[in-house]
């Protein structure tokens, strides 16, 4: 059987990441300043974990985004594109939802290890 890795996260009752085989989950909140900052600090947050699994931007599989604001969409976009290389466009959905106070973007992904 295979091991579990689990990197626990700052809240309780939740991991930053999973890993179990050649997958890995992964969840980010972006914590206070503009959507275009919370964006920046997720992605680079998303991409330490990637590399704590052993594993890169270029082999997310999945991603679903959340945010409090649709209007923020266009410019998390732009953030999003000029992360992602050009070679590993993950499957990728973005939905509006209500986040805590103070949160506007959330990420979940899957990645291969």
């Amino acid at each position: 059987m295979k091991n579990i890795v689990r990197t626990p996260g700052a809240a309780q009752g939740r991991c930053r990441s999973v890993t179990y085989g050649d997958l890995v989950w992964i969840v980010a909140v972006g914590k206070g300043g503009s959507i275009s900052e919370q964006t920046q600090d997720m992605l680079n947050l998303v991409e330490r974990l990637l590399a704590q699994a052993g594993t890169t931007t270029s082999h997310i599989l999945e991603a679903t985004i959340y945010l409090s604001d649709m209007n923020d969409k266009e410019m998390m976009d732009a953030i999003w594109c000029d992360w992602i290389p050009a070679d590993g466009w993950p499957c990728r959905a973005c939905v509006g939802t209500d986040l805590a106070p103070g949160d506007l973007i959330e990420i979940k992904l899957v990645a291969a290890v």
